[in-house]
């Protein structure tokens, strides 16, 4: 199954500096399409993509953060944005209401990454000192903490079904938790340089990887068996989103490209050259017929991904 895909929309100067980080999720109670993006420009941003026009317009700017953001999510019924930032601190946003909901004090130093919980009621963070933190969305308190006994944590996912926690370290070593009793399962050793993200297929089958080291590898979840090596970028990899299909995945790098690629292949399938600087995020749409990317660039992009035999 080949992919035929497109260039819907592009958005230029998004930001007044360069974007990192990119969230897209689907809010069924208001129907809306929410992106969520986060720069060195200290803010985030939450754009609505409009179907009808295929164009993205501005929500709401979410000021506040002293110090550039580093990572934002979104959780999954599409009602709150979380962003980290290099000030030490986590905030999550109302994404319809367009205000502040909590600050989370995080430090003492840089948070890199977070992610929601499938549930959206915890938000896992990686730590300078190897530890992944999980932090209650309503208390804004720490409520658990897991040990890699490693270095910076980089990256950190859940898988969607709940049951394990992931997280990549500046050393290249990805640690796979499981959360039914807060004990590592794998310690992957893979990649020889920091794992700048990494994500969960869909079904939760497989876990996806990227890293300074110019490759993607994809591991069976459970299992930790290696599936695939990917060494298709000419420099780093730093970032990557599944499809909802669990075939697909889209990949994002500081060659300026966006690729996607298919599992059952283990090739890429096509390339996006349109950005003119590092890509630093990407993300698929719930229903994975849409591909939106930021880059050092300040621009967003928005692809239509059609599948075709």
């Amino acid at each position: 199954m080949a992919q035929s895909n497109t260039l819907l929309y592009r958005l230029e100067h998004a930001h007044d500096d360069e974007i990192w980080t990119v969230a897209w999720m689907h809010n069924e109670h208001t129907d809306k399409e929410y992106i969520v993006t986060g720069g060195v420009d200290d803010v985030v941003k939450c754009f609505i993509w409009d179907e009808t026009d295929s164009e993205l317009r501005l929500h709401h700017t979410f000021e506040g953060h002293h110090l550039g953001i580093l990572s934002v999510d979104i959780d999954p019924l599409g009602r709150y944005a979380a962003s980290s930032s290099l000030d030490s601190n986590i905030k999550v946003w109302d994404l319809e209401a367009g205000k502040l909901m909590k600050n989370i004090e995080a430090g003492p130093v840089d948070v890199w990454s977070l992610a929601f919980s499938p549930n959206g009621q915890i938000i896992a963070t990686g730590s300078h000192n190897g530890r992944i933190n999980l932090f209650g969305v309503t208390s804004g308190l720490k409520e658990g903490t897991l040990d890699t006994r490693g270095k910076f944590i980089l990256s950190v996912a859940f898988s969607p079904d709940g049951k394990i926690i992931a997280s990549g370290a500046i050393d290249g070593m990805i640690s796979v938790f499981d959360l039914t009793n807060g004990k590592i399962m794998h310690t992957l050793e893979g990649h020889a340089m920091p794992i700048r993200s990494l994500t969960f297929s869909k079904d939760s089958k497989y876990l996806a990887t990227a890293s300074d080291d110019k490759h993607i590898k994809v591991y069976e979840a459970k299992s930790a068996v290696l599936v695939a090596t990917l060494p298709g970028h000419g420099s780093w990899v730093l970032s990557i989103s599944f499809s909802p299909d669990n075939i697909h995945f889209a990949s994002a790098s500081s060659d300026k490209t966006v690729k996607i690629w298919d599992i059952q292949t283990k090739k890429c399938e096509q390339t996006f050259s349109d950005h003119q600087d590092q890509v630093w995020g990407v993300a698929y749409n719930q229903t994975g017929n849409k591909l939106v990317s930021v880059s050092n660039d300040r621009n967003i992009y928005v692809y239509g991904v059609e599948k075709s035999t």
